[in-house]
Parts: C-alpha cells; sequence; structure tokens
C-alpha cells in the first residue's frame, strides 16, 4: 500500500469515527442472544454491553429485565433455563399520555 493510500485511508477511519453519535457503542444485545440464567450473570453482559440496568424481576420461568441505553427504555426477556433473551421490547414515552 503506497503511503499516499495509508494517508488517505487513515483520513477516511478519522472521519467516520468523528461522525459516529456520543456515547454510541458498536456492541449490543438483541433476541437469541445467551446472556445468562441467573439474575447476577444477566446483569453483567447487559452492563458489559452498555445497558444501564434499573431492575430484573423473575417469573414464569423467565427474568425481565428493565434497562436503559442511549436514553432508550427497554425491557429484555431472558429465559431462565437458556439465558437466551426471547423478546426485546422498546419502551413508549408515557409523557404524551401524561399532557392528555
Amino acid at each position: 500500500m503506497s503511503r499516499h493510500s495509508k494517508s488517505v485511508l487513515f483520513a477516511v477511519i478519522l472521519t467516520a469515527s468523528f461522525a459516529l453519535p456520543a456515547g454510541s457503542a458498536f456492541a449490543a444485545v438483541t433476541v437469541g442472544d445467551k446472556v445468562g440464567t441467573t439474575e447476577e450473570d444477566i446483569r453483567a453482559a447487559l452492563t458489559d454491553e452498555g445497558y444501564v440496568v434499573e431492575e430484573i424481576e423473575t417469573g414464569n420461568g423467565e427474568f425481565e429485565a428493565e434497562v436503559s441505553r442511549d436514553g432508550q427504555e427497554i425491557e429484555v426477556v431472558v429465559d431462565g433455563k437458556s439465558g437466551l433473551i426471547l423478546e426485546m421490547e422498546l419502551e413508549e414515552d408515557d409523557k404524551d399520555e401524561d399532557e392528555d
């Protein structure tokens, strides 16, 4: 690779890095990912991926984690036996409902 090509490549990478929103991360969990079978494992896995874990509830063989990331609140449902994420639901903003 020529010196000029390396300079152009570096400029492109540098420019792209500034185009990313502040606080964004590349990693994220999704349905089907394994995050653990205990509250502690689930909390650690979600935290490692950049989520703030607000609360984790258990019931019916599942864990329901209320998390937030980049200003969005998400409910993550995890199977208690397999540790797999079964569902992720973006929580709607209740502000509009409160103003009515």
